[in-house]
């Protein structure tokens, strides 16, 4: 609980009262890799922020292809946030790469937290926003940028995600085969 406290803090101020009630409606949960967060079709009812562990946003296209979206590690949050804002049915899965720990909130704590202390809307206001640039300026570069420059970035980026998810999904993300990911990385 500790860990996202001090994420918190980042973004706002709360007092010792306000924090303890922010870990009494916080939950710590364990998620095996390859289980799911959410799933789509599901509606989201709950945000969970990451302690230890990889998960992955993914979709399936309409030739039914999985596609990875991005990779959520450790000191973020993971939460379909159209899904659980709109309160209708995702159309993204959230699931484990590795082995992950969680702490997570539910929509009805994110509601008494919002009622019960004054400067939460504004933290998550400043989360949010800070959540949302960062994956811009993750997505944007890589839509002008060749197969090869997109894994050296990721690289540079996510150093410490890229060894820990399978080359598939690795690929998925890039936007490329596997077998040009293999030929990136030989000749890297």
């Amino acid at each position: 609980m500790d860990a996202l406290v001090n994420y918190l803090l980042q973004f706002g101020e709360l007092t010792p009262t306000q924090i303890e009630l922010v870990k009494s409606k916080a939950k710590a949960v364990t998620l095996k890799k390859n289980c799911y967060f959410s799933e789509a079709g599901k509606v989201a009812h709950q945000v969970a922020y990451v302690v230890e562990g990889v998960l992955r946003v993914s979709f399936y296209n309409k030739e039914g292809q999985e596609l990875t979206k991005y990779f959520i590690d450790e000191n973020n949050f993971a939460v379909n946030l159209a899904s659980y804002s709109s309160q209708t049915p995702s159309t993204e899965y959230i699931q484990a790469v590795t082995h992950c720990k969680l702490v997570v909130l539910s929509r009805d704590a994110f509601k008494e937290l919002s009622a019960e202390i004054a400067g939460w809307d504004v933290i998550i206001k400043n989360l949010t926003a800070k959540s949302l640039l960062d994956k811009v300026n993750c997505i944007s570069p890589m839509l002008a940028e060749d197969a090869k420059s997109r894994y050296l970035n990721f690289l540079e980026k996510f150093p410490h995600v890229a060894n820990r998810v399978p080359l598939s999904m690795l690929a998925s993300y890039l936007g490329i085969t596997q077998s040009s990911l293999s030929r990136i990385r030989k000749n890297s």
